[in-house]
């Protein structure tokens, strides 16, 4: 009788070892995205989850939710942000957030039917541009990176043409509502056109622009954020790691068509 006390006291207390050690294996991270789009974080899920992380897609309608819902403690990180859109906002509502790694950029182009090239574009020619100050002080960075106009020292990265200090080919510039600046292809010389409208439009930036961003436009690369007191977190930081692997890379270009370039800039260089 005895015995067969002694064997289930031993039965129940592995099961209990057992139950407590998978629950110490299963680390569940809550991650915030905007949007509904979960392709690429459903490949990072599972190759996760090979290592005994869970993690849970939190998605938001807007771009102000998934910032605040982090520094409430409401989710452990969030990944929906470029690094410029991110610093206006931690500053503008006094949070304590920081990133933790950079994952993708989609760049925005210069795309023409008229000209082949930057060097084809006629003096006295016309550009359009987004006309809110946010794109549109992106889309001047952009002519600038390509040598066709230079901005005043110290740009603040907030659009207006008359920050433009140089100007060598004296372009006139046609300030439109950002969705329509695929619709003025044919009546500008060049447009400026997001990713995003451009590639509902049909275009690629990567194969259609005549110039486009890179990994090196740093405002405007992508970020995996936490709270400050979480940037040293193993399983966050693993989380970034898995991001950044090779094969996650080759998933998004081909998921993407290249319309996003994975990016493992370091921290150091987006200012953080």
């Amino acid at each position: 009788m005895r015995k067969i006390g002694f064997i289930l006291f031993i039965t129940v207390l592995a099961a209990i070892i057992t139950a407590c050690s998978s629950s110490e294996a299963a680390t569940t991270v809550e991650l915030g995205i905007s949007g509904s789009d979960t392709t690429i974080w459903d490949y990072v899920a599972d190759k996760a989850e090979e290592e005994g992380i869970e993690i849970e897609i939190v998605r938001f309608s807007d771009y102000v939710q998934p910032n605040l819902a982090l520094a409430e403690g409401e989710i452990d990180a969030n990944a929906f942000q470029t690094v410029s859109y991110f610093d206006a906002f931690i500053e503008e509502h006094d949070l304590d957030l920081t990133p933790i790694a950079t994952t993708v950029i989609a760049p925005m182009g210069l795309y023409s039917e008229k000209h082949d090239s930057l060097e084809d574009i006629p003096d006295g020619g016309t550009i359009a541009l987004a006309n809110e100050a946010t794109n549109m002080g992106r889309g001047l960075q952009l002519l600038e990176d390509a040598g066709l106009i230079e901005l005043e020292e110290g740009f603040d990265g907030n659009g207006s043409v008359d920050k433009i200090v140089e100007n060598p080919k004296d372009l006139n510039f046609e300030t439109i509502v950002a969705a329509q600046t695929p619709r003025v292809l044919q009546d500008v010389d060049a447009s400026i056109i997001n990713n995003g409208i451009a590639v509902d439009g049909g275009y690629s930036p990567l194969d259609d622009s005549i110039f486009h961003e890179d990994e090196t436009a740093t405002p405007y690369i992508n970020i995996i954020a936490t709270q400050e007191e979480d940037k040293d977190d193993d399983v966050l930081n693993r989380i970034a790691e898995i991001y950044q692997s090779d094969d996650v890379a080759e998933f998004i270009i081909e998921e993407r068509d290249g319309n996003s370039i994975p990016t493992t800039v370091p921290l150091s260089e987006i200012g953080h």
